[in-house]
């Protein structure tokens, strides 16, 4: 072999070996499940993914989309499989079940003080059971009464209803002049929810003290009496149960419907799709208190993930203060960081700061296993009025049985 040949093929090792030391070890992948919020979700968390993984080449981020009504039981399913991603989003509601089931991991040891100041206090404590931090407030919203100023005027309440009397005689008028008045809902999700503003604002509670259902109580009975009695005498759209949030809140964004409770959120789809629509929005209406009802959906970290390192590092991207500004606004939640809450979008916005002056008085989901259980009990109690098969009394006293039968084991 000639010295040209054996120094060609000392090149072509060398060439070999510097490529095989000089490739970059395979990249880490971190899976999220992400409930679909709006057409602006999906595009959010993949522009998320493809930034993050542009500063931190070494990890790839893959969102998995999921329509909530489908969230809870493909999670359950995924994870008695093995097969669950590494993040994800969950209603925060389901939080104690995922820690008592031993799947949620704690991220306390991740968070440093710079980080767990990032965050305004009552929305991060829903994250936390028994002094540790599990979810992190991905989305934060309250609730309040939207109201259609033309049809609200004509019926004599021009800056809107104040109490649940002034509701039912707006709604009287609006019937009278061939509208509905008040939008309700009837079919899932969050049917119990939408009963609950009711319930709250006679000072009733869903559950009390030692763990047990509470809204079978007089101040139960008095709002489901109160519902009834505006579906039975032709104040809200006809059926109930046929319609969910959506559907209740597209009668309303279609001008069909007087007033109706829902979420900030409606903020941006009216601007989208009904912008001529004039509304306004006042607290949820009064009955002996005033009360609304504020929900945090989490972001968890399950045990059993094999690149929590990586996947913390994308949690910690997710709620700088950029991409939590961008994520709110495009989805018309509330702020659940400082870094969000001081930008003048949110500053100057005053449809917004109607529901941020509400969270005083807000109530959150109790953290109890067996909530959900008890969501499905009393929906079904509620429709089952809806539909005149039961009395209100009966309804709740056979839903707050059942409930009974899962709280707080």
């Amino acid at each position: 072999m000639t010295v040209l040949r054996m120094r060609a093929r000392w090149v072509i090792a060398a060439i070999g070996l510097t490529a095989f030391f000089a490739t970059p070890s395979r990249a880490e992948t971190v899976r999220m499940t992400v409930a679909t919020y709006s057409a602006a979700t999906q595009p959010y968390f993949e522009k998320m993914a493809r930034e993050f993984h542009s500063a931190n080449p070494s990890i790839d981020v893959k969102i998995e989309m999921v329509a909530w009504p489908a969230l809870l039981q493909k999670l359950q399913t995924d994870i008695s499989g093995n097969a669950n991603a590494d993040l994800s989003i969950i209603g925060t509601r389901w939080l104690l079940d995922f820690v008592h089931d031993d799947m949620a991991e704690p991220l306390d040891s991740y968070m440093s003080p710079e980080f767990r100041q990032r965050f305004i206090g009552p929305f991060l404590q829903p994250g936390e059971i028994d002094g540790k931090v599990y979810g992190l407030p991905i989305a934060a919203s309250a609730r309040a009464m939207y109201f259609n100023k033309p049809m609200l005027a004509k019926a004599g309440f021009p800056d809107g209803p104040a109490t649940w009397d002034d509701v039912v005689a707006a709604a009287e008028k609006i019937k009278a002049a061939g509208g509905a008045g008040f939008g309700l809902q009837g079919k899932p999700l969050e049917v119990d929810v939408y009963w609950y503003y009711a319930l709250w604002s006679f000072s009733g509670d869903v559950v009390g003290p030692d763990r047990k259902a509470a809204f079978d109580s007089p101040a139960g009975v008095r709002a489901l009496t109160l519902y009834k009695s505006m579906l039975d005498h032709g104040l809200t759209q006809d059926s109930p149960t046929n319609y969910t949030r959506e559907d209740v809140q597209n009668l309303f964004k279609q001008g069909r419907v007087g007033m109706m409770i829902t979420a900030p959120f409606l903020i941006n789809q009216i601007a989208k799709e009904a912008p001529t629509l004039d509304y306004g929005i006042v607290p949820v209406p009064k009955g002996t208190t005033s009360s609304t009802y504020a929900v945090t959906d989490s972001v968890v970290m399950f045990r059993n993930s094999k690149v929590k390192s990586a996947a913390w590092k994308f949690l910690d991207f997710l709620f700088t203060k950029e991409p939590r500004i961008e994520f709110t606004k495009g989805e018309g939640f509330l702020p659940t960081t400082h870094g969000e809450a001081e930008d003048p979008y949110f500053t100057g916005n005053e449809r917004l700061q109607t529901f941020v002056k509400l969270l005083p008085t807000a109530h959150f989901a109790p953290t109890i296993t067996g909530w959900e259980d008890t969501a499905k009990a009393v929906t079904d109690a509620l429709q089952s009025v809806y539909l005149g098969k039961a009395d209100p009394a009966a309804a709740l006293a056979q839903a707050a049985k059942a409930a009974d039968e899962s709280l707080g084991k």
